[in-house]
């Protein structure tokens, strides 16, 4: 028994069927996560070393080469890039796509391992780890308080608002940027360390050792067993500067009467405010596979609470990707909404039938909603691609319905009863849909087994169309003939009237004949008052009908013209081509703008900062759409995340697209043409895309390869000027950077032995007394905050201050730094990067009303 048979045969069994579709449709639409854009398993790979102290070049040579000449011979690799900063090694490995990165990591670890003994022993150990797109972070907030210091938003960050967040359904981290943390600094005096015979490294072992507690078992008392602890704890910052120093000779002295001890905000690295006020930002990222929205809405439910909890604290959400998630999605959906009510109003324009018309609407949503049962058990998410391919299908999903209804209504037409009418005419085109839907999937299901970004964004559109054509193709099979044997109706009243009835039947439309008299008393003409809407039809149709006879019957007298024409119009088409514009992905406005601002080496941090509240000045006032700023100073906002005072970060929040009538990229311009006339300081304004971001960065890039980073550089400089001058492009900048000017210590290893020290003792020395040495951590106020120790200020606050440094020597006695070393400054690349084990450049820009094609 054929579907189409059985279902009429069985209508009951079709219908319980039917039913069963629709709960595990609407089930599996709730159980569907959410998202933007496919999850994407980008064959990425990450080998990460810091080597404290040491120079770009110096870490290029003793890290990032003999790691890329360890992992080089790993099979399947694409691409190797290299980024080499101070005292940090970045290798960044990029497979073939469809390699097993558990098996490829394991590989890069296996080959890592073999060279590790040859790394410097002040390295640390190498650290490989699978790039995760989804652990980006979904959305940034904002922490600020009128009444709070910077080091009082880090504690309530620390302690309250990242625990609660992390506490949120899907959220797997929180972390902190920005702040001011509280820390006990005790500055000692090198001259009087130096007149007790003891050193700063000893101070740190008497903290360590007198800032201890430990469980000693347990002791009976009686018939109780109790346990036993020994408490030694700081618990004030005058217990820590009475404390008792052994002296070599055996006497004591007070650490105060050595050091100055205080209770302090530690110097900041970065500053970041919201909307003028001091603030901390809170990075949330979720777990992998879990719903952007619904996570995203679990952690707003925290900060509401949160708000209600602590009085005076505000929790600005500063960007939020399910805001455009809903926005796009919703966008969509409501294409698809309105597209399927167009098509159904066509339908009734065609069928003239308000019954027929229903039994091929109802075949829409079923479909869908089928359709949703298998994105559900493919693993496939909701998102922009899949709902686009639903959209997509809709137009197509009738088309099968609308076949087998019109050879239904023929053979009813034609005297046989409702049943067999049914089941001869859905069996009779059966093989044909079977066929022409086979046809179609033939163009889509090839992209779901191409290898490559574009098929591992675009393969869910693909599924999704195919998909709804499979569910389409037994919904028409099944349950419109069933439809159709119970409420499919024929007026053969009409069947011999002129006009536009006759007009159909002559073009092979039997089916829709004999309708018009239904319709002036149906629901829709009673209702909605469509006559003249179908009368204003008719006539197009008619007159549409015989300029296409007449047209038809010109091309066939002058077949060799049409055939010309055609040509000539195919190779016209072709050519064109090349005028079309191409890009990975479209524009698009999520409300977020991202403006980098770059001072002159060397500023200092709150240069930078008054630069930054100038740029929010100037563009806060005079633009309304915008909502929120936050600005952090001494961040790069870029793929290192180093921290730099002469740079920072603004990103500026606009309203929702709905309150503005400027986009995105014109609020932009707004900004640059404000902008650019501030002195002292290079700015780049872009608006901030989620999806345009997985194009790659920027829309232009140029690599340049060599081994001389000057000559590189100053290719790179050409490349600039020449780009500069193409019109359309803006924001020009090289991947090449001058450092900063640096203080280089290079050991004097003649003059170092004679006193008996080594290279790494001298380096501890003078990190120990200029940026310091955490000796332990002290409860304070329910927090934990670093005891630092560090010398005298005034080593570091010029160059010959730093040669009296004091060494101590394993004799006990001291020498200058001066005496061991050569101090002098120098001026090198900030990062130094590398592409398949070459060095490179990279010269780039953004573009302004054009496209890259």
């Amino acid at each position: 028994m054929k579907i189409s048979e059985l279902a009429v045969r069985r209508p009951v069994t079709i219908l319980m069927l039917v039913f069963i579709v629709l709960i595990l449709g609407f089930v599996s639409f709730t159980k569907i996560p959410l998202d933007l854009m496919p999850d994407i398993e980008i064959p990425v790979a990450a080998v990460m070393t810091t080597y404290s102290g040491a120079g770009p070049q110096e870490v290029e040579k003793l890290i990032t080469r003999p790691i890329e000449e360890a992992i080089g011979t790993t099979a399947n690799i694409d691409t190797l890039y290299s980024l080499s900063s101070e005292g940090s090694s970045t290798v960044m490995v990029m497979f073939n796509f469809g390699v097993d990165m558990d098996d490829a990591t394991l590989e890069l670890r296996e080959k890592i391992d073999m060279i590790k003994g040859f790394l410097p022993e002040d390295a640390s150990d190498p650290m490989v780890f699978k790039f995760d797109p989804t652990a980006m972070p979904i959305m940034m907030l904002s922490l600020s308080a009128e009444n709070m210091s910077a080091s009082e938003l880090q504690t309530i960050a620390e302690d309250t608002i990242k625990p609660r967040l992390e506490r949120a359904d899907g959220v797997v981290s929180v972390e902190i940027v920005g702040g001011v943390k509280d820390i006990v600094e005790i500055r000692a005096s090198s001259e009087k360390i130096q007149g007790y015979g003891i050193s700063l490294d000893y101070l740190a072992n008497i903290l360590r050792a007198e800032n201890f507690s430990m469980p000693g078992g347990r002791v009976q008392k009686g018939e109780q067993d109790l346990t036993l602890k020994t408490t030694g704890e700081f618990t004030s910052v005058e217990e820590i500067q009475e404390l008792l120093i052994p002296l070599p000779n055996g006497s004591t002295v007070r650490l105060n009467d050595l050091a100055e001890v205080e209770l302090k905000a530690d110097e900041p690295t970065n500053i970041s405010q919201v909307n003028g006020q001091n603030s901390v930002a809170l990075m949330v990222s979720k777990q992998s596979g879990t719903n952007t929205v619904q996570v995203s809405e679990a952690a707003q439910k925290e900060i509401d609470a949160l708000h209600k909890e602590i009085p005076g604290i505000q929790i600005t959400t500063i960007y939020n990707s399910a805001d455009y998630i809903k926005l796009a999605l919703g966008s969509v959906i409501k294409s698809a909404y309105v597209g399927g009510l167009l098509a159904f109003f066509i339908l009734y324009l065609f069928l003239r039938n308000l019954r027929t018309t229903l039994i091929i609407a109802a075949s829409i949503p079923i479909s869908i909603i089928a359709t949703f049962c298998l994105i559900y058990f493919s693993g496939v998410t909701l998102n922009m691609m899949t709902l686009g391919g639903l959209a997509l299908g809709i137009g197509m999903l009738v088309d099968n319905s609308i076949v087998v209804l019109e050879n239904i209504y023929r053979f009813r037409q034609d005297g046989y009863s409702r049943i067999e009418s049914a089941v001869k005419g859905a069996s009779e085109v059966g093989m044909a849909l079977t066929a022409s839907t086979a046809t179609t999937l033939a163009v889509f299901l090839p992209i779901v087994f191409v290898q490559g970004l574009t098929s591992t964004i675009f393969k869910q559109l693909a599924m999704t169309v195919s998909f709804s054509l499979v569910a389409s193709l037994v919904v028409a099979m099944s349950l419109v003939p069933m439809l159709s044997s119970k409420f499919l109706r024929v007026d053969r009243s009409r069947q011999d009237a002129n006009g536009f009835d006759s007009i159909l039947r002559s073009e092979g439309g039997q089916a829709l004949a004999g309708t018009e008299e239904e319709l002036s008393r149906g629901f829709f003409a009673r209702h909605f008052r469509l006559q003249k809407i179908t009368n204003l039809f008719d006539v197009f149709y008619e007159q549409l009908n015989a300029k296409y006879k007449s047209l038809l019957k010109g091309a066939l007298n002058h077949r060799k013209r049409v055939i010309a024409l055609a040509t000539l119009a195919f190779f016209a088409s072709m050519a064109s081509i090349a005028f079309v514009g191409a890009e990975f992905f479209p524009a698009t406005d999520e409300g977020y703008i991202q403006i980098n601002v770059r001072l002159s080496d060397g500023a200092e941090l709150e240069n930078t900062l008054e630069i930054m509240q100038e740029i929010e000045a100037k563009i806060k006032g005079d633009i309304p759409e915008i909502e929120n700023v936050f600005l952090e100073a001494g961040y790069a906002g870029d793929m290192t995340g180093a921290a730099n005072s002469n740079r920072g970060t603004i990103y500026v929040q606009l309203k929702k697209l709905a309150e503005r009538d400027r986009g995105v990229n014109e609020i932009s311009d707004i900004i640059r043409s404000k902008v650019k006339d501030i002195p002292g300081a290079e700015i780049r304004v872009s608006s901030m895309a989620m999806a345009s971001s997985m194009s790659g960065g920027t829309p232009i890039s140029i690599n340049i390869y060599g081994d001389d980073l000057d000559t590189l550089k100053m290719i790179g400089d050409d490349f600039k000027e020449i780009l500069k001058g193409i019109e359309g492009t803006r924001e020009v900048e090289s991947s090449y950077e001058d450092g900063i000017p640096e203080v280089e210590i290079k050991i004097d290893r003649a003059a170092a032995t004679q006193y008996g020290l080594t290279a790494s003792q001298i380096a501890q020395a003078v990190r120990g007394i200029v940026s310091g040495t955490t000796a332990t951590r002290f409860k304070y106020g329910g927090t934990e905050i670093d005891v630092i120790i560090k010398g005298d200020e005034y080593y570091s606050q010029n160059i010959q201050a730093l040669e009296q440094i004091p060494i101590t020597t394993n004799l006990g006695f001291a020498v200058s730094l001066g005496q061991v070393a050569d101090v002098s400054i120098k001026r090198g690349p900030v990062t130094i990067s590398r592409e398949d084990q070459e060095r490179v450049i990279t010269v780039s820009c953004q573009l302004s009303g054009t496209d890259v094609g």
